[in-house]
């Protein structure tokens, strides 16, 4: 650009004196300082600078994510894996919008000109063109290009806050010094303005009134749909799956828009972008797992083939001709079939804990069954039929005992109960995205390092090789040589927003909130007459399985679905604990935190209808 840009001294000195620097205490003395800076702009400049923006960044959002502790930027910043650029962030509630000039963003509004932001809106940052920033430029030649300001709507990233001033001063010292002294040339690129996201608050002590369901439902738009004759959606079917939260969706959509590429095998940037967000997606699984590192963390398509890679993999090697596998009545036909399978391959026999009246596992006739041939125990953490939660601590201690590897499935107690893998001292650990508000087709395989070492792989293909001839294979390490071909790349980045969307929630405010709705849909079935519930353990997830006198499980399912309520009948891929109870089939509600007590009456009130009708 020719046209000559006023110093950012000229701009100071145009303030009052009380808001000139270093005296500016605050973020709106900041954005009168930058206001100020753009007014002595010439018009034309600014037209020429910013064409269209202000049409065009309202697309452009700040992201939750936490705040970072300060640190030198040696390299590209990681991007936000929780709620990306996509959609417009409306301002807090508590925060009544007001209308100030801005010179930068606001959530979603234009950068520069008269627009509402929220009065508590935060500094601006300038990051270069590849993403690389922040830096510490930004004075006068860091704003003598404003082409940079007309392609921030193409940003690559809304990136997190980082700060980049000097030893103990704080980001706003920084960027007050960054914008009265001079600055470096300007030979690395334009710079951007971005808003700074705000750190994601801390989760408080458990309290009921620290979880608002209304406004957790919000976040999930699918709730807001009509179905059966414009029947609001009441969604009961969470242990098939769980729906997904805005932030999962934008993840996904902002995946494909800024960073599709395959991973791992490519020098540019769109390569480096997707391999950044999926291993930070393996990161955040570790973490909420509380694995050791994430290299004991495998990306598989669900909890069914994690399941199957241990049995191939593992089990192939290690059991033998005579050897035993334990499993419970409980189980999911996908933690029974590759078990049953294998026990056939190798002449193995399979073993089954049973259960009692209730639903519970029988704790002592599992330690009866356990002997010197035992090599595997694989048991659900919680059953996706009757939401009987399993002291699977008691059967890794108990198995680990009697020299037994133990598998835990963890596919329907993720999403309602904390989970420590290291604490919990299981060998393998297996879930599915789709269960924890996450995508399809993406789940965890969690090995303990030294039994992922000595696995061999399952699959062959590209990824999981660290080099080929026609003599020999040589196998990556683990994870790498359990992922064999393209993984699921966008999803499992979804999954790692997910997590952090649950994280935000808190897993503890979730189970006291879900454990009170299950106490009170458990007692409104109770009322009605002819229903028999299914496994009535005192420790439960939010699964509540029943029966009703005169009825298919079918013909209510089909009745509920009349009035936009989807629950789940049939015999859940867990034929052998419904045949313990009698059955082939049972209508199956399952709740989730965004589910409401309004909601449960909804249902109550069908089934009482439905029983009043067959009296007659």
């Amino acid at each position: 650009m020719n046209t000559p840009t006023p110093t950012s001294e000229a701009a100071a000195a145009a303030l009052p004196g009380s808001l000139a620097p270093p005296g500016l205490p605050d973020v709106a003395g900041l954005t009168q300082l930058a206001n100020a800076f753009f007014a002595m702009l010439p018009g034309e400049t600014m037209a020429a600078a910013l064409p269209g923006l202000a049409q065009r960044a309202p697309s452009l959002t700040a992201a939750p994510v936490a705040a970072q502790p300060p640190a030198s930027l040696p390299g590209p910043v990681p991007l936000p894996t929780s709620l990306p650029v996509g959609h417009p962030a409306p301002p807090p509630a508590a925060v009544p919008p007001v209308t100030v000039p801005v010179a930068a963003t606001g959530a979603g509004v234009p950068l520069v000109g008269s627009a509402p932001v929220a009065a508590s809106a935060a500094p601006f940052y300038f990051l270069d063109e590849a993403g690389a920033g922040p830096r510490a430029a930004g004075g006068r030649d860091g704003l003598d290009d404003l082409d940079g300001l007309a392609a921030a709507a193409s940003a690559p990233a809304v990136l997190p806050a980082q700060s980049f001033g000097l030893p103990g001063e704080s980001e706003l010292q920084a960027l007050l010094r960054s914008l009265t002294a001079p600055g470096p040339t300007h030979a690395d690129g334009p710079y951007y303005f971005v808003d700074a996201p705000a750190p994601v608050p801390a989760v408080a002590p458990l309290a009921a009134p620290a979880f608002d369901v209304q406004a957790v439902r919000r976040d999930f738009p699918i709730l807001a749909e009509r179905v059966a004759n414009g029947r609001p959606l009441v969604w009961f079917d969470n242990a098939a799956t769980t729906q997904k939260p805005q932030a999962v969706i934008d993840r996904l959509a902002y995946f494909y828009a800024h960073e599709n590429s395959n991973i791992h095998r490519a020098a540019h940037e769109l390569a480096a972008r997707a391999t950044e967000a999926y291993e930070q997606a393996r990161r955040t699984v570790a973490g909420f797992l509380g694995a050791g590192s994430p290299d004991e963390i495998v990306f598989v398509r669900g909890a069914t083939e994690a399941i199957n890679l241990v049995a191939q993999s593992w089990g192939r090697q290690e059991i033998g001709e005579g050897d035993e596998i334990i499993v419970s009545l409980l189980e999911h036909h996908a933690n029974i079939v590759p078990w049953q399978r294998l026990a056939a391959e190798k002449g193995a026999k399979l073993r089954v804990i049973p259960v009692d009246d209730d639903g519970q596992i029988r704790l002592d006739e599992y330690a009866r069954l356990l002997n010197a041939r035992t090599k595997l125990v694989a048991v659900t953490q919680v059953s996706n039929a009757l939401g009987t939660i399993v002291p699977v601590a008691d059967v890794v201690r108990l198995g680990h005992a009697a020299g037994a590897r133990v598998l835990i499935d963890g596919a329907q107690a993720v999403s309602h109960l904390r989970v420590d893998v290291q604490a919990l001292d299981t060998d393998f650990y297996v879930f599915s995205g789709h269960k924890i508000f996450g995508p399809t087709g993406i789940g965890v395989l969690y090995g303990k390092p030294e039994l992922l070492a000595a696995m061999p792989p399952w699959q062959g293909g590209g990824n999981m090789i660290a080099d080929v001839s026609f003599e020999q294979i040589r196998y990556q390490d683990a994870p790498a040589r359990f992922e064999a071909g393209t993984g699921n790349i966008a999803d499992a980045v979804g999954l790692g927003a997910a997590l952090d969307y649950v994280q935000r929630l808190g897993l503890e405010h979730i189970a006291q909130y879900e454990h009170e709705l299950l106490v009170y849909a458990s007692a409104g079935l109770r009322t009605v007459p002819g229903l028999r519930l299914i496994g009535t353990a005192p420790d439960k997830a939010s699964v509540v399985s029943f029966v009703l006198a005169g009825y298919r499980s079918d013909e209510v399912g089909t009745a509920l679905n009349r009035e936009g309520i989807a629950v789940r009948s049939g015999h859940h891929c867990a034929q052998p604990i419904l045949r313990r109870f009698g059955l082939e089939t049972s209508v199956r509600p399952s709740l989730a935190f965004y589910n409401t007590r309004e909601e449960v009456d909804r249902m109550i009130r069908v089934l009482q209808q439905l029983a009043r009708e067959r009296r007659v």
